[in-house]
């Protein structure tokens, strides 16, 4: 009887712990997840961040979601509790091959969010969430984003075109009391990457960490210089620290991993 594979499961929202004036770092399996709730000295009280990590390693793929909500914390905490209803569909859709995984969890999520009964929830909570998910599976990357959180990945063949940022960051999108599913025309983006050879470097994070005053993580260069020094925990740990003596006021949450892929990847004709 073959063995089942195991998938590692985790999942957070700020109202459970707020992380004010701390820096917290939790590492799921080879996954770091680093948060810091920002700093009453400059404001904040709370922490309206959230995030879903699920890793199976025998199938090769992380499923990541991270959630940036404003006014409270209720957008975040009802995406989250939507996504854990669907759990074992998804479950079941990231045991397909890379190319019909991605098919079909765009076509969950999209039903997902668009169903009656989500957008009836919707109008029930008080603020809204920016919303992006993110699947590595085998040598691909897919994602799903409505909002502003940002997907960035590094590689030495990429950063050398300076190619960093996956995602289109978007203003003004949300999931929540204004919802996006609920226009005429519901406005997201999607996208798909081949991973290249090699040890490849996956980085979300939530917006706290580029706007914070006096430092210039808005440029990946910057962001990922701790890492050619440091390990991923303390990498991690030292983008927080110097957001938190920088006095930054909102909260920031990085989910950060690395991935080795041993298959060649696409080269151009010669």
């Amino acid at each position: 009887m073959s063995k089942v594979a195991k998938d590692e499961i985790y999942s957070w929202v700020g109202s459970q712990e707020d992380f004010v004036d701390e820096i917290n770092i939790h590492k799921i399996k080879h996954i770091v997840l680093g948060r810091f709730g920002g700093n009453s000295s400059a404001g904040q009280y709370k922490n309206e961040d959230g995030c879903i990590v699920w890793i199976n390693e025998e199938l090769k793929y992380e499923f990541v979601v991270l959630l940036d909500a404003h006014q409270t914390a209720e957008s975040a905490e009802l995406v989250i509790f939507t996504i854990h209803s669907i759990k074992e569909e998804i479950k079941k859709i990231l045991t397909f091959s890379p190319r019909k995984s991605f098919d079909c969890l765009s076509k969950l999520l999209l039903s997902t969010f668009e169903s009656s009964s989500f957008k009836e929830a919707c109008k029930n909570v008080q603020g809204e969430t920016a919303f992006l998910c993110v699947v590595r599976k085998d040598k691909f990357l897919w994602w799903f984003s409505v909002g502003d959180c940002i997907l960035h990945l590094n590689h030495p063949e990429l950063s050398d075109l300076n190619e960093y940022q996956q995602n289109h960051r978007s203003f003004y999108e949300w999931i929540g009391k204004v919802n996006t599913f609920e226009l005429e025309v519901p406005c997201f983006s999607t996208g798909t990457k081949e991973l290249r050879q090699g040890r490849t470097h996956l980085f979300l994070t939530t917006d706290g960490l580029v706007e914070c005053p006096n430092v210039n993580f808005i440029n990946p260069i910057e962001l990922f210089k701790p890492f050619k020094k440091l390990n991923n925990e303390d990498s991690v740990w030292n983008l927080l620290d110097e957001i938190k003596e920088n006095n930054v006021r909102d909260s920031t949450t990085i989910v950060s991993w690395f991935v080795d892929i041993d298959k060649e990847s696409s080269q151009s004709s010669k």
